[in-house]
C-alpha cells in the first residue's frame, strides 16, 4: 500500500553538502500522518534524523539542529533531506520512513541509501 524509494546518498569530503530524496507512492485509500529521516550507522541502532508531520511541523535530532532540513513536496509525493556542514559521525545508511494508515496505523521504511562522509 505504500512504497518509498530513497535516492541522492553518496560519498563527500567533510564539510560538504548532500540532497536526500524519498518519492513515496501509496493507495488512495491510505493516510499517512508523519514522515521522517532515519540512519543506522555499523554496530550502532537506527537513530532519528527529523520528521515532518502534515501540518509542516518539524522534528530534528540535537546533532542534526542547524545543518539539516526536512522538507516535502506534496505535488511530487516526495520527502527531502538537506544536509550541510557534513561530519565524518554523519556516515551512515539514511532510511526513509512514514507512518500510514490503511486499517490501522503503521510504519513503512525505504531500503536505505548510504552516505559516506571522510
Amino acid at each position: 500500500h505504500v512504497q518509498l524509494v530513497e535516492s541522492g546518498g553518496g560519498s563527500v569530503q567533510a564539510g560538504g553538502s548532500l540532497k536526500l530524496s524519498c518519492q513515496v507512492t501509496r493507495s488512495t485509500f491510505v493516510d499517512c500522518k508523519k514522515k521522517g529521516w532515519y540512519r543506522q550507522a555499523p554496530g550502532k541502532e537506527r537513530d532519528l534524523v527529523s520528521d515532518i508531520t502534515t501540518d509542516g511541523t518539524t522534528n530534528y535530532g540535537d546533532s542534526e539542529k542547524g545543518r539539516f532540513t526536512i522538507s516535502e513536496d506534496n505535488v511530487k509525493s516526495t520527502l527531502y533531506l538537506e544536509m550541510n556542514s557534513l561530519k565524518t559521525e554523519d556516515t551512515a545508511v539514511y532510511y526513509c520512513a512514514a507512518d500510514c494508515r490503511a486499517v490501522t496505523w503503521r510504519r513503512f521504511w525505504g531500503q536505505g541509501t548510504q552516505v559516506t562522509v571522510s
